[in-house]
């Protein structure tokens, strides 16, 4: 096994394994290196759906995402990316072909027990286009202005499935009211006990306290200082390739730039914190 640096500031690669056979000293150092650099690369997975869930939990709990039109209809815990790309008459679904490509976001900032993690296993890769692009978020918090950390220090972000715009063509029509949830803007990494700035400017509806036009202003800075060119890693999609990114401290969003006519498939899950599902459950 070697794990090599993709960047100064984030994405780790992994090659010469097999993650079907992994134990858990060998898997120890990936976990390690995944909590280091936001983003992890195992690459040349052959790997069946049970196989591709049993190693998702290795990372926590892996829950359903809520576009039920977009699930597996056998294994409700993937989700399929890129399926039905066209309509009955033959049209463009937006929706499919660009999703993730809306700009950049963390994934689950709408559950109040966020995603910890997303994976995604690729099966089809088409022949230009199509990558994913991230980003750090521990380094968006360090270079913040000293005065806009300060402001920001416990203020609390009102977050939705469809943010402002309130709606969601990938969610069922029962699905579209969305109670706004709470999150600090501010976020302590529970594992690293690192800062970073947690923002999602498509999911975000304001803030705790403070009125929509200093709102709207804060929005517009996060939204410019949210990216750090530096600290960003541009995956170029291989076939078998694992990626798995950690919401807590990073942002992503995929280019939606391939070949429409291609295929551009993956399978995803969503990965919580351990715990989560008993603290629902009280």
């Amino acid at each position: 096994m070697e794990i090599r640096r993709m960047g100064p500031q984030i994405g780790v690669e992994v090659t010469g394994v097999d993650v079907k056979a992994l134990d858990e000293r060998s898997f120890a150092p990936i976990y390690q290196a995944w909590l280091d650099y936001n983003v992890l690369v195992v690459r040349d997975q052959d790997l069946t759906i049970p196989d591709f869930v049993r190693y998702s939990r290795r990372f926590g709990p892996v829950v359903p995402h809520p576009s039920k039109s977009t699930r597996h209809p056998d294994h409700p815990e993937i989700t399929m990316l890129g399926v039905n790309k066209f309509d009955a008459d033959g049209k463009l679904r937006e929706e499919i072909y660009r999703r993730g490509a809306e700009g950049w976001h963390t994934d689950g900032a709408y559950n109040q027990a966020p995603f910890k993690a997303t994976q995604l296993y690729a099966l089809a890769v088409p022949s230009r286009g199509g990558n994913t692009l991230f980003a750090n978020g521990y380094a968006a918090y360090d270079a913040l202005p000293e005065r806009l950390k300060d402001r920001l220090e416990g203020v609390i972000g009102t977050f939705s499935y469809g943010g402002r715009r309130g709606k969601s063509r990938l969610l069922n029509p029962e699905d579209q009211d969305w109670t706004p949830i709470y999150h600090p803007i501010i976020r302590t990494h529970p594992e690293t006990g690192r800062k970073s700035l947690y923002f999602d400017p498509g999911k975000i509806v304001g803030f705790v306290g403070i009125d929509d036009r200093e709102g709207n202003e804060l929005i517009a800075a996060l939204k410019e200082r949210m990216i750090v060119p530096e600290a960003e890693y541009h995956h170029v999609w291989r076939r078998g390739d694992i990626v798995i990114w950690d919401n807590r401290c990073s942002y992503h969003k995929a280019a939606g730039d391939y070949p429409p006519e291609e295929d551009r498939i993956h399978w995803r899950v969503s990965i919580n914190d351990y715990g989560v599902e008993a603290m629902a459950a009280q």
